[in-house]
């Protein structure tokens, strides 16, 4: 890709592509509707309990990086399967290495869940 240099259009433009790449995945990949179904729960119970600054800072991170990484994910299998429509085990094991680290965010984004909700949860309901 060339280079041609710093301009503010430039600049901006590249965020209108990164703006679609958002909105690309939130309507066209099924696992984000999951990911972004939980986000839309988490933030509401965040709001019910009542939760500190810093448990915000914590939840709007794992939030923001099993989204980010199921778009990355996502791009991955798009130029995998544009470069190699068969069956291909290198191309197989790549997207599962990619899916595999969406899940490993998603499984310490639940835990950061449980320790933030399960005492509210607990200190409420017990």
């Amino acid at each position: 890709m060339k280079n041609d240099g710093f301009t503010l259009k430039k600049r901006l433009k590249s965020f209108k592509f990164a703006f679609n790449g958002i909105k690309l995945l939130i309507t066209k990949e099924h696992n984000a509707w999951i990911h972004c179904f939980a986000a839309v729960c988490v933030i509401i119970a965040g709001y019910v309990f009542g939760i500190s600054a810093k448990e915000w800072i914590a939840v709007v991170f794992a939030i923001g990086t099993v989204l980010a990484a199921e778009a990355v994910n996502s791009s991955i299998e798009a130029i995998a399967d544009l470069v190699s429509p068969g069956y291909n085990e290198a191309i197989k094991r790549t997207k599962d290495l990619a899916a595999g680290a969406v899940l490993i965010l998603a499984i310490a984004a639940a835990i950061v869940g449980l320790i933030i909700f399960v005492p509210k949860i607990i200190e409420t309901f017990c």
